[in-house]
């Protein structure tokens, strides 16, 4: 069936933070464990909520809360500055929207930044339908919450007339296991060969055709 609700991940497929992201998390290894650790290690991660990676690294639950602190305090206070627009992106969701889509998000990133972000990026918030963010769930990506949260929240009550768009491995789990169409961007920091193992149903190399998943 045609898809009539399309949900969006934020980071790496909406808006390109990776530059901010790699910048707060190079600053919060350094201030919290005195050295520079290898940036595949974090974006292996991405998808996930800070706090859940935070503490792949730190020796303990109170170090990975500080750490958290210092990670969100240079990513707001650099955000505008290193947020940029996807080219391209923009365009084609409005086309979405224009064509009579529902759209939504759902992110693993918190709240006031995913509306810095979107603001950022020229992302009207009454585009979407719905945006779910980590504040809003128990169980995050990969986990079906967000997905099933931000889809009963537009007014969408079949998951099969949607389709989830990301980035990450964990935004095709969290798609696949809400029974969505699973749609995996290549315009982010994944490759085909890391986002393969989640076997998308559909693969989508340029935001131009993200118009395809309705036509």
């Amino acid at each position: 069936m045609t898809p009539r609700t399309i949900v969006f991940d934020l980071d790496g497929t909406l808006i390109n933070s990776l530059g901010l992201i790699l910048a707060s998390y190079r600053h919060t290894m350094e201030t919290h464990l005195g050295r520079r650790m290898n940036d595949e290690l974090w974006v292996k991660g991405m998808g996930t909520p800070l706090h859940v990676q935070m503490r792949g690294f730190a020796k303990d639950e109170a170090e990975a809360e500080a750490m958290v602190r210092t990670f969100e305090e240079h990513n707001l206070a650099n955000h505008d500055d290193l947020v940029e627009p996807y080219l391209g992106v923009r365009e084609a969701v409005g086309d979405l929207r224009e064509r009579g889509l529902t759209l939504a998000v759902a992110t693993s990133k918190r709240t006031k930044a995913t509306y810095m972000g979107l603001r950022r990026c020229g992302f009207p918030e009454d585009w979407f339908a719905s945006i779910v963010t980590a504040n809003d769930v128990e169980r995050p990506k990969p986990d079906p919450e967000p997905v099933l949260l931000a889809l009963e929240r537009a007014g969408e009550p079949d998951p099969s007339r949607a389709v989830y768009v990301g980035d990450s491995v964990h935004d095709m789990q969290s798609g696949r296991a809400a029974g969505v169409v699973t749609a995996a961007v290549l315009w982010g920091p994944n490759s085909h060969e890391t986002l393969a193992v989640t076997e998308p149903d559909r693969w989508l190399e340029d935001p131009a055709e993200l118009l395809g998943l309705v036509i």
